[in-house]
């Protein structure tokens, strides 16, 4: 085993926390109280290479691995915007970029990867449902076939940024259950327009999160071409689970690069503000033992996300791994953020002190991308050789 980053590495971590810490936490601030898209910093992200890390040189990008853009993420999370930044890591390089790069055909990959790489195309995915939830065997949304297309109908929820996506990967049946071998058959993924007639959508109030807007989506009759169907008709659920995975990987990433600076914030916090015989309260285990605890996880959750990364990039399973340092990132900066509040007392509550936005947005992510409960499930089921339990 290899801990030590490569000198790319190293240089692509330094490029990231950069390119994060020149817009920091003001600018989060600013963008969260206005609920308005870092469209801004997004620019400066695909300027500087990062978006395009994982993503064939041949298109656009550097051909490097999932680990390189692990690394990438985190520091440039770190460096203030938080884990909100890396979901836009999960709509562009993983839901447009994986899915095109491994599924796409070579005009498909053509058309649309260097846009990806350089910001003029954004994309959202459509998977989750109303009555499906987790469950994507469940979904209900159906494309029938129409001469040489499709024809979409359905609905969909919690699809993050829809009004700025030019592209959205649509996942739905191709099959009715009712005539599928069984349920993994007759789901398929499609890439289509965002503006397209019997598209339409409807914003979500929410918690956190604020710079990027969440969707009801409606599918109301839509036409979608044959050229915009990724990957094998009716295959697409084995195919989508990659895409999952490397998900996965990425909002790990973020969640490190959250506890990271929710950590930080409250050190500096504690190592100045005096009280009682006029010691900095950074003195006192009550204030120590918390951070020291978010410290250790944070460390655990970043191993384990750059185990799942490197699996990954040396074709070998990392579903578990990838699982496992979701759900330890989740905790991580679940912890760090709380108890960043916690050790501000009164000023971890406001605004200015920046902690309550990173707790807001972190606390999405022990629900979604998968929640806790279904990592455990997972685990249990396939790590443990426990019976299915759901």
């Amino acid at each position: 085993m290899q801990f030590d980053p490569t000198e790319e590495q190293t240089m692509l971590a330094d490029t990231a926390r950069r390119v994060g810490e020149k817009f920091g936490l003001d600018y989060w601030r600013e963008l969260d109280a206005k609920g308005a898209f870092p469209s801004e910093i997004w620019q400066a992200v695909c300027e500087a290479g990062l978006c395009g890390v994982a993503i064939p040189e041949e298109h656009g990008g550097s051909g490097l691995g999932m680990l390189d853009l692990a690394i990438a993420v985190e520091n440039l999370c770190a460096g203030g915007g938080g884990v909100t930044l890396s979901q836009m890591f999960m709509l562009n390089p993983i839901f447009g970029g994986v899915t095109l790069a491994r599924l796409g055909n070579d005009d498909q990959k053509a058309a649309m990867l260097p846009g990806l790489v350089s910001g003029e195309l954004m994309f959202a995915m459509a998977l989750t449902e109303p009555n499906a939830g987790s469950n994507t065997l469940e979904i209900e949304t159906f494309a029938e076939a129409d001469g040489t297309g499709w024809r979409l109908t359905g609905q969909k929820i919690w699809i993050t940024a829809v009004p700025q996506a030019h592209k959205i990967l649509v996942i739905a049946r191709t099959k009715k259950l009712s005539d599928s071998a069984g349920k993994t058959d007759g789901i398929s993924l499609f890439v289509i327009d965002r503006d397209r007639e019997g598209l339409t959508h409807q914003a979500i109030d929410k918690l956190g999160t604020r710079t990027l807007p969440s969707s009801m989506v409606f599918f109301d009759n839509v036409r979608v071409e044959s050229t915009e169907l990724v990957g094998t008709l009716h295959g697409g659920f084995k195919q989508l689970l990659d895409v999952l995975n490397t998900e996965r990987v990425v909002t790990t990433s973020g969640l490190v690069g959250t506890a990271e600076i929710a950590t930080k914030l409250a050190i500096n916090y504690a190592n100045e503000r005096k009280l009682f015989r006029g010691q900095p309260i950074g003195s006192y285990q009550a204030i120590q033992f918390p951070l020291a605890e978010a410290h250790i996880q944070t460390e655990c959750a970043r191993l384990m996300n750059y185990k799942a990364a490197s699996l990954h990039d040396n074709d070998r399973p990392y579903g578990s791994e990838a699982n496992m340092g979701k759900w330890l990132a989740g905790h991580a900066a679940g912890q760090a953020t709380d108890r960043a509040i916690q050790t501000m007392g009164g000023m971890g509550y406001s605004k200015e002190a920046h902690v309550e936005r990173l707790w807001r947005d972190a606390r999405l992510f022990r629900i979604a991308p998968v929640s806790e409960e279904m990592v455990l499930n997972f685990v249990a089921q396939h790590d443990l050789g426990m019976p299915r339990s759901y």
